[in-house]
């Protein structure tokens, strides 16, 4: 389903987009860090804290001598500080968040985090959101989640179904009534059902509405990509859906490698690597990195694991001059895969920092 969007529509997140369509930071955007749980003062907090945090506050880009760090009394709130202190200051020198983003991932493999994964999952999240700002495509704004929200995948009716993971938590934990939620909980007291609803056309309006709302990441995507009839007399019929949520994040990625990299590419899912030639490859996470490099070399693959391979794609560039020349016109192979515990973490950036690109970005 499309949701008409005005064309030019601001950037997200209180930012600002420069020429190339990247995003500018500015101290709105950092005062949303100031904001959240982990930075907000509490009752708790000491006169050093509050104020520290009210200076922020009203400039987020003053500069903070380190004794000022040093006058508060709680340890946590130092390192909290300090890390969000680190995030800034490498954002502003980067100039972008896209620019910031590719600094943490360098293609040479070398670079170490040392903020964070909250901060990065936040960066990645205005990045989407930039990218389909003035697109109206609902699945592919809640595939897009995916990467900046781990998801647990389950299967029901025949469906393969991705959630976000903290959600399913806090309502399996509380049954989406917080704090009374947990107290039931505890006393053993019957908890009411959970029903979070699966994206379609028919809701598509309620989740663009609950987008921007606390707890607004409670709509499943269902990826189901290809659907089989039997028609008897030993024929099947197989269809394509076209409401895939795995073709949804197909489009995000493409859009992802564009908007980074300046690289036109196509990415369509997969069933199986049936490729002789297979030349190269790239997981979307870590768990279907390790796969992939065992099937790569021949390996033996136990059928347990190879059930937690949520799919494959298949990548190919719009101009095989921007390949590498050993391997340029080569179809790239993805994979996207579970953990034994059902949930799913893609990592975006193996996407900017394994592809076969004739230069470095």
């Amino acid at each position: 389903m499309q949701i008409s969007r005005p064309s030019g529509a601001s950037a997200p997140f209180k930012l600002q987009r420069n020429e190339r369509g990247w995003l500018r930071p500015t101290d709105d955007y950092l005062r949303l860090f100031l904001l959240r749980p982990e930075l907000a003062p509490v009752s708790e907090s000491c006169p050093a804290e509050l104020a520290l945090h009210a200076a922020l506050l009203a400039n987020p880009s003053a500069v903070v001598p380190a004794a000022g760090l040093q006058a508060l009394q709680d340890a946590d709130a130092r390192e909290s500080y300090t890390l969000f202190l680190r995030f800034r200051d490498g954002l502003q020198a980067a100039g972008t968040l896209e620019a910031y983003y590719l600094g943490l991932f360098p293609r040479s493999g070398e670079g170490r985090i040392n903020i964070p994964p909250l901060f990065i999952d936040m960066v990645a999240e205005a990045i989407t959101r930039n990218l389909l700002a003035d697109s109206g495509d609902v699945y592919e704004m809640r595939a897009a989640e995916m990467l900046f929200r781990s998801q647990r995948i389950s299967t029901q009716d025949g469906q393969v179904l991705s959630g976000d993971r903290d959600t399913l938590d806090m309502l399996n934990e509380t049954g989406g009534l917080g704090d009374i939620g947990r107290f039931l909980a505890e006393a053993k007291a019957p908890m009411p059902d959970i029903h979070m609803r699966v994206l379609s056309d028919d809701n598509a309006p309620d989740f663009l509405a609950a987008r921007d709302k606390p707890g607004q990441h409670s709509f499943l995507l269902d990826l189901t990509h290809e659907v089989s009839n039997d028609l008897s007399h030993g024929l099947v019929l197989t269809m394509t859906r076209a409401r895939s949520g795995l073709k949804a994040l197909a489009g995000v990625l493409q859009k992802w490698v564009q908007h980074f990299l300046g690289v036109a590419v196509s990415i369509r899912p997969l069933q199986k690597i049936d490729d002789a030639a297979w030349r190269w490859h790239v997981g979307l996470d870590a768990e279907a990195s390790a796969l992939l490099n065992d099937l790569y070399e021949g390996r033996e693959v136990e059928p347990a694991r190879l059930q937690r391979l949520v799919s494959l794609f298949r990548l190919d560039f719009a101009d095989p001059l921007e390949m590498r020349a050993d391997v340029a016109g080569k179809p790239v192979y993805l994979g996207l895969m579970m953990n034994a515990e059902g949930v799913l973490r893609l990592k975006p950036q193996n996407l900017l920092v394994n592809l076969p690109l004739r230069q470095a970005v």
